[in-house]
C-alpha cells in the first residue's frame, strides 16, 4: 500500500490502529504549513523548532489516547493544536493579558488580548475593562462561524491568511465572515446602548 495515496483521515486510522509509517507522512504531509504558522507567530528559530516538537507530541499522544475527533481534518485541529501551544508559551513568558470570560456563555473559554495597558489610569482602566468585559458577551450572541472568526482575528492577533488555514476555508470566506460579524456586533452595540470610546 502507497501511503502517498492515502487521504488524512486513512492515514489517521491506520496511525491509531499501530501503523507507525502513517503518522511518518502525515508529518512529511503537513511539517512545512504547521511550522511555519509556528515561526510566524514566535520570530524565533530555536522557539519555533521546540514549539513544533511539543505540537507534535501533543497530536501523537491525543491520537494514542483516542481523543481525535473524526469529524474533524487533521490540518486545521493539528493548527489549532500550534496554536494554543503558541499562545500558551505568550502567556507563560507574560506577553499577553488574559481576560476571563467569567459571564461568558461558554465557562471554559479564555481570550488573551494582546490590548496595551500602559496609557491608561487607573479610572480608565477599570472603565476599559468593563467595556471589554460586555463586549466579550455580546460576542457571545453571534452565530458561531462570526465568533470564531471575530475572537482569533481580534483577541489572538491573527491574520484572515492564517484564520482561513485554520478552518481550512478561503481568506474570502474568513474576510465575508468577519464582515457580517462586525455588522452584527455593531447592531448589537446599538441595542444595547454600550459607549465604545472612553
Amino acid at each position: 500500500m502507497i501511503m502517498k495515496r492515502l487521504d488524512d483521515r486513512e492515514l489517521v486510522s491506520l496511525y491509531i490502529n499501530g501503523e507507525e509509517k502513517a503518522f511518518e507522512q502525515l508529518l512529511l504531509r503537513h511539517k512545512e504549513r504547521i511550522y511555519r504558522f509556528i515561526y510566524l507567530k514566535v520570530k524565533d528559530r530555536a522557539l519555533a523548532d521546540d514549539l513544533f516538537q511539543e505540537t507534535f507530541v501533543k497530536i501523537i499522544n491525543t491520537l494514542k489516547l483516542g481523543s481525535y475527533n473524526e469529524e474533524g481534518k487533521f490540518l486545521p485541529w493539528a493548527m489549532r493544536i500550534a496554536h494554543n501551544l503558541v499562545i500558551d508559551h505568550f502567556r507563560r513568558s507574560s506577553k499577553v493579558r488574559m481576560i476571563s470570560e467569567s459571564s461568558s456563555l461558554k465557562e471554559d473559554f479564555n481570550i488573551f488580548s494582546v490590548l496595551s495597558c500602559e496609557t491608561k489610569n487607573v479610572q480608565e482602566q477599570i472603565v476599559y475593562d468593563e467595556l471589554e468585559n460586555q463586549m466579550v458577551d455580546l460576542i457571545e450572541y453571534l452565530p458561531q462561524s462570526q465568533k470564531d472568526i471575530l475572537k482569533m482575528r481580534i483577541f489572538q492577533d491573527l491574520s484572515f491568511k492564517d484564520i482561513a488555514e485554520m478552518e481550512d476555508i478561503s481568506i474570502n470566506t474568513a474576510l465575508g465572515r468577519m464582515r457580517y460579524a462586525l455588522m452584527n456586533l455593531r447592531k448589537l452595540i446599538e441595542k444595547h446602548q454600550l459607549v465604545t470610546e472612553i
